[in-house]
């Protein structure tokens, strides 16, 4: 069985909605032979990255960046996962007030350095999220997990 792995910072009630569609999609019960596993930025381990096949990343976009909590998450998983993890697909659904050019810059450069390849689009809020935001986060979990069907 194949595993995705949802890394997320949802600490605001907008970015949380969108992180329930991601998972709503990505858990859709006609994929099937994917397991979906949820972790916490701040929890997250290299080791949950190294046994995962793909990847969700979700993150508000903090003063111009990903939070620091996307970031702490890269910093403790960058090295162990960099030659491993290369190839696999991922998506990332971000949520800014003010813009997300600068998050979404940060996490397009590290993952392009982890060799990553992105599955679908971002998914960038601004904003209570609308319901064609949420049907779109709910496309990206359902894209990046039905890629990794066996």
């Amino acid at each position: 069985m194949k595993r995705l792995l949802i890394v997320h910072h949802t600490p605001s009630p907008h970015t949380h909605e969108m992180f329930e569609a991601v998972l709503s999609g990505a858990t859709d019960p006609e994929i099937e032979g994917v397991e979906v596993v949820r972790r916490p930025a701040l929890t997250v381990s290299a080791t949950d990255m190294l046994e995962a096949d793909g990847y969700l990343l979700g993150t508000p976009a903090n003063l111009g960046y990903m939070s620091g909590a996307m970031k702490h998450a890269f910093d403790v998983c960058y090295y162990p996962c960099l030659d491993t993890t290369r190839g696999r697909p991922f998506g990332v659904f971000l949520h800014g007030n003010e813009g997300a050019e600068g998050a979404e810059r940060g996490i397009d450069s590290i993952t392009t350095g982890l060799g990553w390849i992105k599955a679908a689009d971002t998914v960038v809020v601004s904003g209570k999220p609308t319901k064609d935001d949420l049907e779109a986060c709910w496309n990206l979990g359902a894209t990046v997990a039905a890629q990794l069907m066996v």
